[in-house]
């Protein structure tokens, strides 16, 4: 089946790829910020360091997906690609926010992801399978982490309420576990505490009717082509009304049951990480209020604004309903 793309400003290779020099710029201005005294706000972007080339951007095939004209426009510019590829958020690969190089050691060739448990349709799909059955659309999505910083990402995949219609769940499934890949040769995890003390491997879970959302989405590409492998190469949960940790990456095995299952985060801190992970400003984490957000500049350069937080990330009309 042929998809129809059509290329977006962030597409630009030339665009995207961001100069050393203007790198080594930003951490003579954060040096500056440090002798101020005012470095403590502008410290979570201090990762992100030199950029990648795109070379090193590993899994950058492009991709042809129609835009999903209902989620076209996130009311906020798209963040830069090279500061959300070089952000990031991977357990397996560390605690840091500069994954993005140990990422590189995942290989996705021969990828298979099994959807079993409570279905009538018990099913493995290879890539080649997901991209056939379930034609591909462009959404851009808000992205909310629960250390309170934002960015908007354009994302490419499918909807997963079309695999529930594929696989077919009985109605003994009530809720739907997502397994990443591990392989402590490969997936290291952070330096402390080690791999060998932590729940691997990553599980999340929803609610069967969370699933059925139609802002639930399954992704395999970004910014017009394949995940790299630091976003959850080749497969990953999107669901934008939650905070980013509830969506696994790398995805092997998607299980149908009939009680809530155990999730890394909230086996691993379950006073700090709730199963549902709503985004909700007036519910604080425990060490920090989520009452504001900071979003990553759109940019080349190291920008951020302090927004309110908006319930649901602002997807109240698509989700509120779920939760009455």
């Amino acid at each position: 089946m042929a998809f129809i793309h059509v290329p977006k400003p962030w597409q630009s290779l030339e665009q995207d790829i961001t100069s050393e020099s203007i790198f080594l710029n930003r951490r003579r201005f954060l040096k500056g910020l440090a002798a101020t005294g005012i470095v403590g706000s502008a410290l979570p972007l201090l990762s992100c360091q030199k950029a990648p080339t795109a070379e090193e951007l590993a899994n950058t095939e492009r991709l042809r997906a129609v835009t999903n004209p209902v989620f076209a426009d996130a009311e906020r510019p798209v963040t830069n690609e090279i500061l959300a590829a070089t952000y990031n958020n991977f357990y397996e690969y560390g605690s840091s926010k500069t994954i993005w190089k140990n990422a590189q050691s995942l290989q996705t060739d021969d990828w298979t992801v099994e959807v079993s448990g409570l279905v009538k349709n018990p099913t493995t799909y290879n890539l080649d399978d997901l991209q056939k059955k379930f034609p591909l659309e462009e959404r851009i999505y808000r992205f909310r982490c629960v250390e309170a910083w934002a960015m908007v990402v354009p994302w490419l995949g499918f909807p997963m309420n079309a695999l529930l219609r594929a696989v077919e769940p009985t109605s003994s499934a009530k809720f739907v576990r997502f397994t990443s890949y591990f392989d402590p040769n490969v997936t290291k995890g952070p330096s402390f505490p080690p791999a060998q003390f932590l729940p691997f491997p990553y599980t999340e879970g929803l609610r069967i009717e969370e699933m059925a959302n139609d802002l639930a989405f399954f992704a395999v590409g970004i910014y017009g082509h394949t995940l790299p492998n630091q976003h959850g190469a080749p497969i990953r949960m999107v669901v934008p009304w939650k905070y980013g940790f509830k969506g696994a990456k790398s995805l092997v095995k998607i299980e149908f049951l009939a009680t809530q299952p155990a999730t890394f985060w909230n086996t691993r801190s379950p006073n700090e990480y709730k199963f549902e992970a709503n985004v909700e400003p007036d519910v604080p984490h425990i060490r920090w209020s989520q009452e504001k957000e900071r979003l990553i500049g759109p940019g080349n350069q190291f920008a951020w604004e302090e927004v309110p937080t908006q319930i649901y990330n602002g997807y109240g009309e698509f989700v509120g309903g779920l939760y009455t």
